[in-house]
């Protein structure tokens, strides 16, 4: 797929996967996490698909960066204090503008995920208005999306 020919059905990306270790600071007072702790997870596992140099360097040589758009979560199942949980991610191109990433949270040895999630992310310029991915971008994140 080349950055001018996105697809015009959704095409996941491989699922890459990262593991959070559950802190006692990430809990409430039952020892369970606290919900919107699940979004910085979230946060961390696509920093580490797009790669944060990759991310830093958008912002400074381009002004570029991506901001979420629309957020849908579903808690399944509680996740817990010193837990090491499976953060597993696919995304696809919906626009030139536009990600969409499904990630969900895995507990040790679960047979279904305790969170999961579709999260919309939009690129946008230093005036927060939206901008097209650079090709070069869209090159590099299809790699192996056949």
């Amino acid at each position: 797929m080349s950055a001018t020919t996105l697809p015009t059905t959704p095409h996941y990306s491989p699922e890459y996967r990262f593991n959070v270790q559950i802190y006692y600071e990430d809990t409430d007072f039952s020892g369970v996490v606290y919900h919107p702790n699940f979004l910085k997870y979230f946060e961390r596992a696509r920093e580490h698909v797009i790669g944060a140099e990759i991310l830093h360097n958008l912002w400074q040589q381009q002004q570029l960066g991506f901001a979420v758009y629309r957020t849908d979560m579903v808690c399944h199942d509680g996740v817990e204090f010193a837990d090491i949980v499976d953060v597993r991610t696919q995304f696809y191109f919906e626009s030139k503008f536009r990600t969409v990433w499904k990630q969900s949270i895995w507990r040790p040895n679960a047979t279904k995920a305790a969170v999961t999630a579709t999260i919309e992310m939009v690129c946008m310029n230093q005036k927060r208005q939206l901008a097209p991915m650079p090709p070069s971008l869209i090159t590099q994140l299809s790699a192996g999306m056949a």
